[in-house]
């Protein structure tokens, strides 16, 4: 799908994302974002970018182990999401704090920062909506701090037979039913869902490919019977 295309659909659902996105993983969301947050090995002077961020809920994951001498960016070119993740910065909530978090309209293809600034570079649920998914990759990677982590929590398909032939009919019948009744979707936007995961690349494959995009020591932990996967590689000490 065309890049305008997406951003579009992702614009229409923007008010319902969250409580789609919660209900539709069985409220799994928040646990796989902070085991994502956990596998980052994010300390709390760490500088973070979250790109396609969204309305920020892995962002703000970060913040929760973030002070005053760290920060989070999260980026975002559909500016209607970021509106929804703006909101919840002026409304922190227990150790979230809005002096260490931002967000910004940004493309991941081309990032608007220089080489080798952040500590860790993630993506949740958004890199296989990126029409370049090596060139976006390879824009996480340049950003990163030489020893930096980028990190990519996605769908996935599970391994397992039995759980696999249950999952894609919820995944690919109910799922999109239930989403777009809800939001109203005139895009079949969580029908849009299934098919992106259906084609991207199975764990070893994207991990052959952040290995292209000059990572090391990339490893993936899949989640919930396969349902979805971090991956975490490191940039090499040397890189400038």
């Amino acid at each position: 799908m065309q890049a305008h295309r997406i951003k579009n659909l992702f614009a229409a659902i923007a008010r319902y994302y969250d409580f789609l996105n919660s209900l539709l993983s069985l409220r799994r969301d928040k646990m796989w974002r902070r085991e994502t947050v956990k596998a980052s090995d994010v300390k709390p002077t760490s500088k973070v970018l979250d790109v396609c961020t969204g309305t920020g809920e892995l962002a703000l994951a970060y913040t929760e182990k973030i002070t005053a001498d760290g920060f989070v960016i999260g980026s975002d070119f559909c500016f209607e999401m970021l509106v929804v993740g703006d909101r919840k910065l002026q409304q922190p909530v227990g150790a979230v704090s809005n002096r260490t978090t931002n967000f910004l309209a940004a493309d991941t293809l081309i990032l608007p920062f220089l080489d080798n600034t952040f500590d860790v570079v993630s993506v949740g649920f958004g890199i296989r909506n990126v029409s370049d998914l090596e060139m976006g990759i390879r824009e996480m990677t340049r950003v990163a701090a030489p020893d930096g982590r980028v990190v990519i929590l996605e769908f996935t398909q599970p391994i397992n037979p039995l759980f696999r032939s249950l999952y894609y009919f919820y995944f690919t019948k109910i799922l999109p039913f239930i989403g777009n009744l809800i939001s109203r979707s005139k895009d079949d936007a969580y029908g849009y869902l299934p098919r992106s995961v259906m084609k991207f690349p199975d764990c070893d494959a994207l991990k052959a490919v952040m290995e292209q995009c000059g990572l090391t020591d990339v490893h993936f932990y899949r989640k919930t019977f396969g349902i979805v996967a971090i991956h975490v590689g490191k940039k090499p000490k040397d890189s400038s």
